[in-house]
């Protein structure tokens, strides 16, 4: 679930380039133009006092493209970033970083619809698996499913708290026919491997530890039964 695109793609010419459109009394780029940069990028949109600002198009020579406000050269405001991998963010801006709200639609068909800081997942949002149909809502922290959240299927969910992507702790499943099983996830290590440097690598494995099964049912809501452990 990377975010899969390039941040690279930034002005990083010394020399300004051709340009062709309005200036101020001083002679700086002002009003509406449209400028070539040494590196091939080209602009087309507003200037401030020789600086991008306001609405505009950047066109990046790798084939990325941004469309959208600026303010003294960063991305900032509403706009919208086309990725070389066909991915694409749409929403709010702040210093050239995604953040604020915003969609990502992933390369792999995959979306995010929710909050951003720093260019990274952060805050309340949904992630929409395209493949599967399912979702995860819930909260986010530096890019990561983390704290209280919910994952969406076809005919269940799954609610409790999560830690670095995964479920962690109490929670349950609750199904379409009417009934909740009640329970926690645990982390268990099996044996180590070594990893890359000869370091021994603990592999985790989540466990999901059933204590109950609820079921609605007239007159009882209370019914309940105990279960075994279960991995998965």
């Amino acid at each position: 679930m990377s975010d899969g695109e390039s941040d690279e793609f930034e002005d990083k010419s010394s020399k300004l380039g051709e340009y062709e459109g309005q200036r101020n009394d001083a002679g700086e780029r002002h009003g509406v133009g449209k400028a070539i940069l040494p590196n091939g990028d080209n602009y087309q949109g507003h200037y401030e006092f020789g600086k991008r600002c306001g609405e505009g198009t950047y066109r990046f020579n790798k084939g990325a493209r941004y469309v959208g406000d600026y303010e003294k050269n960063l991305r900032h405001g509403e706009g919208t970033f086309y990725y070389p991998d066909g991915s694409k963010y749409e929403g709010s801006w702040v210093e050239s970083m995604r953040q604020g709200h915003g969609i990502y639609t992933y390369a792999n068909g995959d979306t995010y619809d929710g909050e951003w800081l720093s260019d990274m997942r952060h805050g309340q949002g949904i992630y929409h698996y395209k493949e599967t149909g399912s979702k995860y809502r819930g909260s986010w922290m530096n890019g990561k499913m983390e704290s209280a959240g919910e994952y969406l299927h076809s005919n269940h969910r799954y609610e409790g708290n999560f830690a670095n992507n995964n479920p962690y702790g109490p929670g349950k499943y609750v199904f379409d026919i009417g009934c909740e099983q009640h329970g926690e996830f645990h982390q268990t290590e099996q044996d180590q491997s070594e990893g890359e440097w000869g370091e021994l690598v603990p592999p985790s494995i989540l466990k999901w530890v059933a204590t109950g099964i609820t079921k609605e049912t007239a007159g009882d809501r209370d019914t309940a039964w105990q279960e075994g452990g279960e991995e998965i």
